[in-house]
């Protein structure tokens, strides 16, 4: 089910953006490292939209976490309204992709998943998503064959595949899309490779996504 969004400005998604869904452990690389049963439907979670931000603008490590780390996902962005699409119709709800990193606050994680308590203080704090500009549909040729990269101080720390995502972005939209109305602007993470770690105050973050972007960030103190 879909209705007319044609005089969305997806470019200002940031602007207007409402949520943010998350897709967490969808790499097999951090399952298989992990030694945990691959997910049988995707792990979603939410975060705020005051968590954006994007160059020019720091990320800023909150003084109530010890442990926050880089996380360089491909996410999309959301073009038209729907609710219950199927993952054969899924793609034509997507509007654009960009580059993003979801920071997470691992020190608040861990507490949460072995108490089973929500994620979201611990990735929805302010400058947790930083996202480059958007790229149109017919920009990304196929959003499942991306390479992502990420190194800190020029040190490579992350790299990986879309191709390797557990859940592709069809599986997730007809998931979300199952128990909320997806709408423009809305933002999806499509989860991270494994190597993300900590950072500290003074670290440069550089992630690139394929031969579409770079983009840089650095990590200050609260």
């Amino acid at each position: 089910m879909a209705t007319d969004d044609s005089n969305c400005k997806l470019e200002s998604f940031v602007t207007h953006n409402k949520k943010i869904l998350g897709a967490g452990l969808n790499y097999m690389d951090i399952i298989k490292s992990r030694n945990l049963p691959i997910p049988e439907e995707p792990i979603l979670f939410l975060k705020p939209s005051t968590s954006l931000i994007q160059e020019g603008q720091n990320i800023i490590i909150p003084k109530a976490f010890s442990k926050v780390a880089h996380e360089v996902e491909l996410a999309c962005v959301i073009g038209k309204r729907c609710k219950n699409v199927s993952k054969r119709s899924a793609m034509q709800f997507v509007g654009g992709y960009c580059l993003a990193l979801d920071m997470t606050a691992q020190c608040s994680l861990q507490v949460a998943r072995s108490k089973g308590m929500p994620w979201s203080l611990g990735k929805g704090f302010d400058t947790s998503t930083p996202v480059s500009r958007l790229f149109t549909p017919d920009e990304v040729q196929d959003p499942h064959k991306l390479e992502l990269w990420l190194k800190v101080n020029g040190n490579i720390r992350q790299t990986g595949n879309t191709a390797d995502m557990i859940f592709k972005i069809p599986d997730i939209i007809e998931y979300a899309s199952r128990h909320m109305t997806l709408e423009p602007y809305d933002i999806i993470l499509t989860g991270t490779p494994g190597g993300a770690d900590p950072v500290a105050p003074g670290d440069i973050i550089l992630c690139g996504m394929g031969d579409l972007v770079e983009m840089k960030f650095e990590v200050k103190a609260e």
